[in-house]
């Protein structure tokens, strides 16, 4: 079985409040007829950010309407789509009441931005989060953030900044996350980082090789062990990428277990493309399947493998 670990659909009355997700981003049925050209059974509807809750109030009003419409999608094909809740992260005193309001909706996932107003996931806020999630065994998807990422103030452009910045923000989000104990303090946690972490395959090696010569000179606090034992418990998904040279920089990240197929539609379509690189990596059959499915369906709770 095919599953789509990262995709998006922005409901309509939520899409008419934002400068770019008004065309093409609330078309279930277009989704669904990629889909079925390409054999995926399922897929996870992630909130891609956006400036929607700048236009409706704030999130606790976008909440109100993001998350029963996402639950509405789901009722409707409930043997396609799996669905993921925001979080009223501008008043952390209602996110617990959210958190059980997700849960009672059906949203079996937790769609979180790598940042909010540059506070990271690191931010005592998220704890309540973390806990609920280790608890109720509900995983986190983490997804680029789009305003106001790491290093906009230096770099603002409509090409680099969602080429470099968004990305950048994700290896900043999981970095602060390290630093500050988060996945040592909630194993059980299943983090998914999309675009495989940003960044990370690329400096994996960076991070063990600068770690030890700062340690030698208690330049950085004892980890415990290597940044890179870290990684290999967290979750990452392709976000689309047809790079056979990313894909095998993630192999040095994690193993089979750990990367998920996702396709980041409808910003990416190129269905073919994504899966290709799984179908023709030098892994076993099993290891495919892990990484088109049975991963991300043996984080999700409760009977959604049907």
């Amino acid at each position: 079985m095919i599953v789509d670990a990262h995709s998006h659909y922005m409901p309509p009355e939520v899409a008419k409040n934002t400068a770019f997700f008004k065309q093409f981003w609330s078309d279930s049925d277009a989704q669904l007829r990629l889909m079925d050209s390409h054999d995926v059974a399922k897929a996870i509807l992630v909130y891609p950010t956006s400036d929607a809750h700048l236009n409706m109030g704030g999130w606790g009003k976008l909440c109100d309407v993001y998350n029963p419409a996402i639950a509405k999608v789901v009722s409707e094909y409930p043997e396609r789509f799996i669905g993921a809740g925001i979080l009223p992260v501008d008043n952390p005193d209602q996110i617990p009441q959210e958190l059980r309001r997700m849960e009672d909706l059906g949203l079996r996932v937790i769609s979180l931005a790598s940042s909010y107003e540059k506070r990271y996931l690191d931010d005592a806020m998220f704890l309540p989060v973390f806990e609920f999630s280790q608890k109720r065994k509900i995983p986190i998807h983490v997804h680029p953030q789009i305003l106001n990422p790491i290093g906009e103030e230096r770099l603002k452009d409509p090409l680099l900044s969602p080429v470099l910045e968004y990305v950048f923000d994700v290896s900043a989000s999981l970095g602060r996350m390290m630093m500050a104990g988060i996945f040592s303090q909630y194993p059980d946690v299943k983090f998914i980082f999309a675009h495989y972490g940003g960044v990370l395959p690329i400096v994996k090696e960076r991070f063990d090789t600068t770690y030890q010569m700062l340690r030698g000179r208690n330049f950085v606090k004892d980890l415990t062990k290597l940044p890179s034992e870290f990684f290999k418990n967290l979750y990452f998904d392709m976000s689309g990428s047809a790079s056979n040279g990313t894909f095998a920089a993630a192999l040095e990240v994690v193993d089979a277990a750990h990367l998920l197929w996702g396709s980041d539609f409808p910003a990416n379509r190129n269905f073919s493309g994504s899966l290709g690189v799984v179908q023709g990596a030098a892994l076993s059959q099993a290891q495919k399947y892990l990484i088109q499915g049975k991963n991300i369906l043996g984080i999700l709770p409760e009977a959604i493998i049907k």
